[in-house]
């Protein structure tokens, strides 16, 4: 039966391949002409996530939105580990997809997990990048910020996401994962009904066999740097050159506005803005204004 993050490509009439990358195949939706623009999602999301904006840039930019390793139709790969898929594994994925497509520099474009991507990309091959474009940013700078009292209230589910029974847990019956899901999309963005439409589909997705736990080990993944930077230990990391555009939802509960003070600390050339309506999602809940943001950008950098 084929994957619904597949179906939902073929529906809108947009090219749906796999493509051979390390010990796996990647998903990748391709939709569009011009600027290669590789967009990379957040938990919990796939591929789908960046429809509005893609709509909305397709006339100028080859959109190639991948489901990164563990989530959509690209799911877990065997054998897999429980953790160690972080950032720098996705970006030498990442790296091997251009190689793949014979596609050699594109503008990047992140959001949560993607901006954690980002980053590590454009440390480990600056060269394949004609800038970065970012929304809602983790970062080094964050630091024991993570765990403020006040922010300790909406990051429990990151230790949740970690144990050896939430995929059981969430995934014990369509209600509990649309309830767990619906949780996040709704309370993350200031826009409540912006993932409505498509909620259903977003189950069908992350009850595919393996996506909640392939979600969840971004977590486990991810846990000793999170840790390390709140205990003020993490390893310093060069900072980055490549022409970076970071676009802010003003509203997002779990990755606060404020926390984009320490940014100028991890990239050189950083223009920053913020989406004044917008919470967690802005490629979601302000496409016309992250689309926009987006035009500036490539004019700025004389991509046409």
């Amino acid at each position: 039966m084929t994957h619904p993050a597949i179906r939902a490509a073929r529906a809108l009439g947009w090219s749906s391949t796999f493509v051979p990358v390390g010990e796996g195949r990647i998903h990748l939706v391709r939709q569009g002409r011009g600027v290669p623009l590789l967009v990379l999602h957040g938990w919990p999301e796939f591929w789908l996530t960046w429809r509005p904006l893609i709509e909305r840039v397709a006339d100028r930019c080859e959109c190639l939105a991948p489901d990164l390793r563990g989530f959509g139709a690209t799911g877990k790969w065997e054998p897999e580990p429980s953790s160690g898929i972080g950032p720098e594994v996705h970006a030498r994925h990442l790296v091997d997809l251009l190689d793949r497509l014979g596609i050699d520099r594109v503008l990047l474009v992140g959001h949560d997990v993607g901006a954690y991507v980002a980053q590590a990309m454009a440390r480990l091959a600056p060269e394949r990048l004609l800038g970065i474009f970012l929304m809602d940013c983790p970062h080094p700078g964050i630091g024991a910020r993570w765990a403020a009292p006040r922010q300790i209230a909406e990051i429990w589910y990151q230790s949740f996401n970690q144990q050896p029974f939430a995929a059981l847990l969430v995934g014990a019956s369509r209600a509990t994962c649309r309830a767990y899901l619906g949780h996040f999309l709704r309370h993350w963005a200031h826009r409540k009904d912006v993932f409505e439409a498509d909620l259903e589909l977003w189950v069908d997705v992350f009850l595919e066999p393996g996506n909640l736990e392939g979600g969840f080990d971004w977590y486990r993944s991810i846990a000793p740097a999170r840790l390390a930077a709140i205990e003020g230990c993490a390893p310093a990391l060069p900072p980055i050159d490549v022409p970076t555009r970071v676009l802010w939802g003003r509203h997002d509960p779990i990755l606060r506005a404020a926390w984009a003070d320490t940014l100028p600390a991890t990239f050189r050339d950083l223009e920053l803005g913020f989406a004044e309506n917008s919470g967690h999602f802005p490629h979601r809940e302000e496409p016309e204004v992250v689309a926009a943001t987006l035009r500036a950008f490539l004019d700025r950098l004389g991509l046409r």
